[in-house]
């Protein structure tokens, strides 16, 4: 064979751009120092640290070894909890319902079993459809056909009868029984803060395991640490350390450990961030494996609901939620989730429509049918920077977990606070870049529309609360733009701002553009004159017709230098109260404030409605 056979790999290992020499770590680190000298920066800049502390590089490669992952189907499971994956049948496609109206709630479960959805997941009791009223639900729901998990808080006795004995009616062999009964006093005391016996759920598995062993019981449940601001790490900790009080408990009912731990689903956070989301579903295995080893079950995979996160969903620009559930439940599908819940894109307003609950399974509908995206079993695979921060990430959950264990489990951790302190820390961490805009919300503090499409949701049932708070990212610019609407409702205009533009439209347009998308976030109107090498007489003309007492001038640093001063004076003449400079800070007379790249943007927006009288 010939030179092209070698370079087709006809005689061995597959050789991509073999006409092309390697380049090595050293040469590409040389351009890119180059680079990084143009442009003024450091090496620093290219590495990313996550809420966990994992530095994330701009480049991985084979030097930068991980543990070896396993095969899939086999402990340490990183690489599925099945040999095939999803190959065969796709993830179970699985809704979420939590209306209190049974006639609904019956047409919304239909309709999403008509359009491709595998499973339910119902709010039942306090914030969902009455224990009574189950069959009503379910009428006509092939129970054999249509798993159903439970999310009953307290009453989840009351709801695993009403559940069973509709299979009953149905002629549904005890054997063949699937789904959750959706039990999680510890889930439900993160959310409250009142105390909930563990020992009753273990009683009814016990109770429920030979007479039904393909039924599941209890939820691991990471949602209540994520929501209330929670890391990755922290979020899987949790949710671990969750599951050994249930083995524990299970263990003590009658049930060996391998039984006890097929009896516990972990229900996980898919968020925006996907590479953290895939090597969070891998790490979390890994975890799991890890205990089940130690516990004599090594050969017990951990079965993994993924939920589209509730923190990222915005009220601001809803639409763009789409997209985040879209990126979201994508990493979640090539993390190898066993089930996968797409929030509806309305989810922070209300209860969902037909229209987003339609958009919600055929989100997954594409990414199985068309994008084939389970087709592949963990195509992430090999990658040197899923499995190094796979690895990373797991190490840095079992600290967590162990960290609760030491200090007397989930329970004791939840009982001192100790955790929520954590979480909080967490949560102010990530509050600071969200309000500095360096974690971008796109259509909230990015690219804001201000005059946003509005939609009416009925509103979620009141569920108790007292326990973990819940967050969203973006809660805090949504109540300024909240502000701003009752302004606009009150007065017939929305608070404004002008935007003083010094020089020809080139020069100020970068600024001018910023300074708008800032102000924007907090449902701040700006008023661009539009104005090309203007005089200071023009801008002030057209300052007064602007009817606002704040401006924020913006140009080059060259244009700030010869008339930021004079134009801050002048608007100060006319009227200005507050006059902002858009650009890092300097020393320039008659300004009061600067918005650039970094700032605190919320603080800004928070101070210039309270200067224009937006009342709070």
């Amino acid at each position: 064979m010939g030179k092209g056979a070698e370079r087709t790999g006809l005689t061995g290992e597959l050789a991509l751009a073999a006409e092309f020499e390697t380049p090595s770590r050293q040469e590409w680190e040389r351009l890119v120092e180059k680079v990084l000298e143009r442009t003024g920066s450091s090496r620093d800049r290219l590495v990313t640290t996550t809420d966990d502390g994992i530095e994330v590089l701009p480049l991985y490669t084979a030097d930068d070894p991980a543990p070896p992952a396993g095969f899939p189907g086999v402990p340490p499971f990183v690489r599925g909890s099945r040999p095939d994956g999803h190959v065969r049948e796709g993830w179970d496609v699985r809704a979420l319902h939590e209306v209190v109206d049974a006639a609904a709630g019956n047409e919304a479960v239909l309709a999403d079993l008509e359009g491709g959805v595998t499973s339910l997941w119902l709010r039942v009791g306090e914030g969902g459809v009455p224990v009574s009223s189950l069959g009503d639900v379910l009428r006509e729901v092939r129970l054999d056909l249509a798993p159903v998990v439970l999310d009953a808080g307290a009453e989840y006795e009351r709801a695993a009868e009403a559940l069973l004995a509709l299979h009953a009616e149905q002629g549904v062999p005890d054997t063949e029984v699937t789904g959750n009964l959706g039990a999680d006093p510890i889930g439900l005391r993160a959310r409250t803060g009142r105390e909930h016996d563990v020992a009753p759920a273990a009683a009814l598995t016990a109770r429920l395991a030979r007479r039904h062993p393909r039924l599941s019981t209890l939820v691991a449940d990471g949602l209540p640490y994520h929501e209330a601001g929670g890391s990755d790490a922290q979020e899987l900790g949790a949710a671990t350390a969750t599951a050994v009080a249930y083995l524990r408990a299970l263990t003590e009912a009658g049930l060996d450990v391998a039984d006890a731990a097929a009896r516990i689903e972990f229900r996980l956070v898919a968020t925006t961030d996907q590479f953290g989301t895939i090597a969070k579903l891998r790490a979390a295995r890994r975890v799991w494996a890890r205990v089940m080893e130690v516990c004599g079950a090594p050969d017990v995979a951990m079965r993994q609901h993924a939920v589209t996160s509730p923190a990222m969903l915005t009220r601001r620009d809803p639409a763009v939620n789409l997209l985040r559930t879209t990126v979201a439940s994508f990493a979640a599908g090539i993390g190898g989730a066993d089930a996968i819940t797409v929030l509806p894109f309305d989810h922070a307003i209300g209860l969902p429509d037909r229209f987003s609950r339609r958009l919600a399974r055929n989100t997954q509908a594409i990414l199985l049918e068309e994008s084939k995206l389970a087709a592949v079993i963990d195509p992430a695979g090999g990658s040197w920077y899923v499995e190094n921060l796979t690895d990373a990430l797991a190490h840095k959950a079992w600290d967590e977990f162990t960290a609760i264990e030491k200090a007397g489990g989930i329970e004791s951790e939840l009982a001192s606070g100790a955790l929520a302190d954590r979480l909080a820390r967490t949560w102010r961490a990530r509050s600071r870049r969200i309000a500095t805009r360096r974690d971008a919300i796109t259509g909230v503090n990015e690219f804001p529309l201000l005059e946003d499409k509005t939609f009416d949701r009925a509103p979620r049932p009141e569920v108790a609360t007292g326990g973990l708070p819940r967050v969203r990212y973006a809660q805090d610019y949504e109540r300024l733009r909240d502000r701003s609407d009752a302004h606009l409702a009150e007065h017939g205009s929305r608070p404004k701002i002008f935007l003083a533009t010094l020089g020809s439209l080139a020069e100020h347009t970068a600024r001018a553009t910023f300074a708008a998308n800032l102000f924007l976030a907090g449902g701040i109107e700006p008023v661009n004159p539009g104005l090309s090498e203007a005089t200071t007489d023009e801008l002030v003309r057209a300052f007064r017709d602007s009817t606002t007492p704040v401006a924020c001038v913006c140009g080059t640093d060259e244009a700030y230098a010869d008339r930021a001063a004079e134009v801050a004076r002048a608007l100060r003449e006319a009227g200005a109260t507050t006059v902002f400079l858009a650009g890092r800070p300097s020393d320039v007379d008659g300004v009061d404030g600067h918005v650039h790249r970094g700032c605190d943007a919320l603080a800004v927006l928070t101070d210039t409605l309270d200067t224009l009288g937006v009342a709070p």
